[in-house]
């Protein structure tokens, strides 16, 4: 009965929805906070049914029609309703597949380099000594090097692909996921519960993941959304370059690489996909800046 009563009491229910409407409530104070998040559920939803919602495949050409302007301007067609590439692929179609691609490299550079990036930070920060002196030296020459630079080395290195940039991306985001969870762990170890929970005999592996890195998530939480930003930025600019994914694969950065020299005579091929990433990362930014409002007890408004 003892367990029963712990596990349906309501007071920890109550907790749990108050500690939500409390986030809820000021994330939704930062009125651009709820535009980005709308937006990004939005493309969240095209990416996921963009096999239904894109009118044509994405890597169809139709030669008949090249270079076709959107529909509002004189000689556009309903068929095609934001016009055409340079080889007659529908660049709706192009658009709404490539945030896919844009969705998977923010989620999988995140993960990558939250995983390593955390679990390095604090082991580090908990262990201290020669260890935490040897990693974060590392972790500062990384740091060192312009990341897009440093991105491109490594993808020269591994060989031109969205699965490379990839790669190449998540490293040089790990160095900053090492040192806020450091610092955030620095701050938390010697404090009282800590204290208590080594004194009551809680190991070190559950010391850390248990006890002291569910304190530290708050800050983490935050660099992950804009890191998210970040990623996708970094991902079309490498695709850019010619260093990420590879034609014909519909991805924002690589459809401006491959349309640059159309953009006196056919604006929209350059516009369009360069409109996709402003907006994406402008709101998954906004975003980021709520989500730091919500979490941040310093930063609440009373």
């Amino acid at each position: 009965m003892t367990d029963q009563a712990i596990t349906t009491d309501p007071e920890l229910d109550d907790n749990h929805q108050s500690g939500l409407a409390s986030f809820w409530f000021y994330f939704k104070e930062n009125k651009g906070a709820v535009v980005g998040l709308c937006f990004f559920l939005a493309i969240c939803f095209i990416a996921l049914f963009a096999d239904f919602i894109a009118p044509h495949a994405p890597n169809q050409q139709y030669r008949e029609f090249f270079l076709v302007p959107p529909v509002w301007q004189e000689g556009g067609t309903w068929q095609f309703l934001l016009g055409t590439d340079a080889v007659g692929r529908d660049m709706l179609s192009r658009l709404i597949h490539g945030s896919r691609y844009s969705l998977f490299v923010g989620i999988i550079v995140v993960v990558g380099a939250v995983s390593v990036g955390v679990t390095t930070g604090l082991v580090v920060g908990y262990v201290g000594g020669a260890l935490d002196t040897l990693v974060m030296r590392l972790m500062d020459i990384i740091l060192a090097f312009p990341s897009l630079l440093l991105a491109l080395v490594l993808v020269a290195v591994l060989g031109p692909s969205l699965t490379n940039a990839i790669i190449a991306i998540a490293i040089i985001q790990q160095p900053h996921y090492v040192r806020l969870t450091r610092a955030a762990v620095l701050g938390e170890r010697e404090k009282d519960y800590v204290t208590a929970a080594r004194l009551a005999g809680v190991g070190p592996i559950r010391l850390m993941f248990r006890t002291i890195l569910p304190n530290c998530m708050a800050p983490l939480i935050v660099q992950a959304a804009l890191s998210f930003s970040t990623a996708i930025l970094d991902a079309a600019a490498l695709g850019f370059l010619g260093m990420g994914a590879q034609p014909p694969t519909p991805e924002w950065g690589t459809m401006l690489a491959e349309s640059r020299e159309f953009i006196l005579r056919a604006w929209w091929v350059v516009t369009l996909p360069g409109l996709a990433i402003l907006m994406t990362v402008l709101a998954i930014n906004l975003m980021g800046d709520g989500l730091r409002d919500a979490l941040d007890p310093k930063l609440k408004r009373s």
